[in-house]
Order: C-alpha cells, then structure tokens, then sequence
C-alpha cells in the first residue's frame, strides 16, 4: 500500500499530473492578465494545452556537436526537481505529502534544478545564441538564489523551523507581509528572476537572443522544459503566500492567495521594460541581499529584546 500511495503521490498528486496541469493554467492566467492590461485579448484558456500537445507531437531534432545524454536527459531532470519540489509544500492548501526537519532547504536546492538545466543545456551546443543565453541564466541565478533565499529565512527564524509545514501553521496566526514587508517584496521579486518573467528576462530576450539557452531544442525537450518553468511557478507562488499571506489552509485561500500574487507579478511585467543583464544582476545583488539581511538583523534584535 506504501508504494502504491508513493507512486499515486509522485504520478498524480500533489506532484505529477495535478501540478502540470495546475501550472499550464496559471501559465495561462498569467499571459491573460498582461494581454489585458495592455489592452490585448490574449489567448483562450486551452492555448497552453494546445502548445504542450503541438510540442511533444514534433520531432526533437539533436545538435551534431551536443552529448545526447545531457540534450535528452537535461529536461527531464530540471522537471523532475520541480515535481519532487511539490511533495513538501501546502499544494492547494492542503498537508504536504511529505515532510522532514530542514526540507525547506532541500526544497529551494530542488527548485534551482530547472535554472542550472536551462544553462547545461546552453553550454551543451555549439549556438552563439544558446551559450549567451546560458551565461546570462546562470549569471541572474547567482544573483536570485541568495535574497530569495534570504527572503525566505525571515519567516522560518520568527517560527523558528526549517520546515515548510510548521512555518505555514505558524504564518496561519502570523501574516508576515505586516511585520517583514522587505522580505515579501525581495520574495515576489526573486521569484520573477528565478522563472526569467519580465522585467528579467535578459536570458531569453527574444528580440536578441531568439530564445536564449533553449534555442536549439525543439519538440518534446522544449515542451518539458516549459512545464518545469510552470510547475516551479505554482510552487513559487505557494510558498510565497503560505510564508507571507497568513499561511495556508485550504483549496479556496490557496487559490485567492497565489492568484492575488500571480495579478501582482503580471502587472509587473505589464509596466515595466527589460532590463540588460548587467542591471538586472548588480542593481538586485547589493540592495535586495541587503535589505532582506538588515529586515532579519532587526527582526533578531527585537526579537532577543522582547525575550
């Protein structure tokens, strides 16, 4: 019964089938909210399934000079990080499927699967456009992992765990957006890094570029890359508001919560333009990395002071 409900867990839910299908909705919902706030009508609800479908039914076609383990095998793994991610937070509100001491950190090492894949897979051919958009991916994860990271920290030292389930019963009574705002933006921003969305998206600039690492793949290989790219959206946004929006408890708080945050981030990406990748790495390096540790610094000090 134990294999059975793991291999149901790992195929269907909460990873598997459910976040896939989950991801290219809100995939869908986030390309709809920016075509309407620039006045477009934006795709159908069905186009995303429709891309996936389209992809997967055309031929991958493989570089002379690439590795074909790493060509074939690269999606796979960045999807495959995205998915195990899903296992150890609050998917649709709900109990996570798995839980350890310190599996928030096993959960954000999961999560920089899909970046570090993105930029293997650019090294992996001999394209002038894939290796530059692989320098840049990698460069703009250096620069996103550690204030994320950070801005993730203050919330797990105020519950004092490292575990994504006691933190999101703690942030049940505590809304962390109130006493670690800092932190919430330095979250919602690090995450549009991580994922590339704009204003970030120097990695993929299609007016430069073409489509950055990913230029040469083609197919199924592309069609898996970008539902790792919406899986790891869904998990983003769940950790966000199960950390900073007063945790969460159920389906109905999960969706209103996560779709509060996915208008944010569209709107965002509506009004403004891309930076260059110089911008984008030095200008969030020093002052995001900075102001979440000054946040943590006082949260300690105050903390220490009302003990």
């Amino acid at each position: 019964m134990n294999t059975l409900t793991s291999f149901f867990t790992l195929l269907i839910f909460p990873a598997g089938l459910t976040l896939v299908l989950l991801g290219m909705f809100y995939e869908w919902m986030d390309r709809k909210l920016v075509a309407r706030f620039q006045n477009r009508i934006g795709p159908r609800w069905f186009q995303p399934f429709a891309d996936m479908v389209k992809l997967f039914a055309k031929e991958q076609i493989e570089p002379r000079v690439a590795n074909p383990v790493l060509f074939f095998g690269l999606p796979i793994l960045a999807l495959s990080g995205a998915l195990t991610a899903a296992l150890y937070v609050p998917m649709l509100g709900l109990a996570p499927a798995h839980s350890f001491p310190g599996d928030l950190v096993a959960t954000l090492y999961l999560l920089s699967l899909l970046t570090v894949s993105i930029g293997l897979a650019g090294w992996n051919t001999s394209s002038r456009f894939s290796l530059v958009g692989a320098t840049r991916a990698l460069t703009q994860t250096f620069a996103y992992e550690a204030p994320f990271l950070l801005a993730l920290l203050g919330p797990a030292l105020a519950a004092g765990s490292w575990q994504i389930s006691e933190i999101n019963v703690y942030a049940a009574s505590h809304w962390m957006i109130l006493s670690q705002p800092v932190g919430f933006v330095v979250a919602l921003i690090g995450l549009m890094g991580k994922l590339e969305l704009p204003p970030f998206d120097a990695p993929e600039a299609e007016t430069e570029i073409v489509a950055g690492a990913l230029t040469d793949y083609s197919g199924r290989g592309l069609a898996i890359f970008n539902l790792g790219k919406s899986a790891e959206l869904v998990i983003g946004l769940t950790l966000v508001a199960a950390f900073y929006l007063g945790g969460l408890g159920g389906v109905v708080p999960f969706l209103l919560k996560t779709i509060f945050l996915l208008i944010v981030m569209s709107l965002l990406q509506s009004v403004l333009t891309r930076l260059r990748i110089d911008q984008t790495v030095g200008m969030w390096w020093r002052f995001g990395t900075l102001l979440v540790l000054a946040q943590i610094l006082l949260m300690i000090v105050w903390k220490g002071w009302w003990l």
